[in-house]
């Protein structure tokens, strides 16, 4: 398996990178979706409404809170997830910024 040469890129270019693979699982955006429309969620909340095992949707929020998309918080025994608005707010701006910059009328 190669290495990633990650050294050859922005700051930006890397985390956005890394962003797009939290979005890469169905799952995820599934559980994105679902934080959105509640705006925050109790872990068992997205068992019932996923249908998936406790264990793979707790992987799922780890992926998603290590890139800083979401964000937990203890609420007696459970957690308590919401999306993170700094977090999302910067890689909405960097995505609008690079959707944008395209011009289909100097492409061939």
């Amino acid at each position: 398996m190669g290495i990633s040469k990650t050294d050859l890129f922005t700051e930006e270019q890397n985390e956005l990178a890394l962003v797009a693979k939290a979005f890469a699982h169905p799952a995820r955006v599934a559980i994105i979706e679902h934080l959105i429309q509640a705006n925050q969620c109790i872990n068992s909340d997205l068992v019932e409404e996923l249908g998936l095992a406790q264990a793979t949707i707790s992987q799922h929020l780890k992926e998603l809170k290590s890139v800083g998309l979401i964000a937990g918080t203890v609420e007696g025994t459970s957690m308590c997830y919401c999306i993170n608005a700094e977090v999302w707010n910067k890689v909405k701006s960097r995505l609008h910024g690079l959707m944008n910059s395209y011009d289909p009328a100097k492409c061939c």
